[in-house]
């Protein structure tokens, strides 16, 4: 017993006599990293390469499906610009179309133009001067949201032909290049899987499609596009159908 206590004295009397120090914080630490030989980085290198030009090869082709599935419906996108729309017209003369419906909201900052015209009811006015039979369009013009314009555009479609009485099992989007393959994404989530949505892509009157990445707006189209596609496939969630949410955001 004499002997446990004169340890614990003695452990108690080395512990008082230790000065008491507090940990310092660190913030950085070193580790020891691999790096690329010469040898690693030209593999690097050529790896980027070879990227970059499958890209360059493939994403226009990718971002602009010529894809029709031989609807009686073809819906214009009515902010195309007159070059595209004249493309449009070739596409009704050679397909087997019995209704063209075009599509837009508001028109905005066009001198002369009355701010309750759409886009869809100008698109419309412009294929009848060009010669295609008015009774073969409807326009379908969509109100100014903060939603995304081309699936709120969709939305409409599906509620006039709804109100309407009529049984879509399939349509055609004609949209403009790059824009196309989103264009599809967005009439398809809005029509619902039982709609088969078919694409046609206007030539791009600003660049050449083989040749993109000559002009600065090549681009700047060509990856403002697949940003928004990607933006519309992992981050774009409207509300159920029908709500308030889905068409106003």
């Amino acid at each position: 017993m004499w002997a446990d206590m004169s340890v614990s004295r003695y452990l108690m009397s080395n512990l008082l006599q230790r000065p008491i120090t507090m940990a310092r914080p660190t913030f950085f630490r070193q580790r020891q990293i691999w790096m690329p030989t010469i040898t690693g980085w030209i593999f690097l290198l050529l790896i980027f390469v070879a990227a970059g030009t499958l890209l360059a090869n493939t994403l226009y082709t990718f971002l602009a499906p010529n894809d029709p599935v031989g609807a009686r419906v073809l819906v214009v996108e009515g902010w195309l610009a007159p070059e595209e729309l004249d493309q449009a017209i070739a596409a009704i003369g050679k397909g087997k179309y019995e209704r063209i419906v075009t599509t837009g909201g508001p028109v905005s900052g066009w001198p002369g133009i009355s701010q309750d015209t759409s886009y869809a009811e100008l698109t419309a006015s412009y294929l009848i001067q060009h010669g295609i039979h008015r009774d073969l369009i409807v326009a379908v013009p969509a109100p100014a949201s903060a939603q995304e314009r081309t699936f709120l555009s969709a939305v409409m479609l599906r509620e006039s032909v709804k109100q309407q009485g009529i049984e879509l099992d399939a349509i055609d989007v004609f949209s403009a290049g790059p824009h196309a393959r989103r264009s599809r994404l967005l009439f398809q989530m809005a029509l619902g899987k039982k709609v088969r949505v078919g694409v046609l892509a206007a030539k791009p009157e600003s660049f050449e499609p083989d040749a993109w990445w000559r002009t600065s707006t090549g681009v700047e189209q060509m990856f403002f596009q697949a940003f928004g596609y990607i933006w519309v496939k992992c981050c774009f969630w409207p509300g159920p159908p029908g709500s308030n949410k889905e068409k106003w955001a």
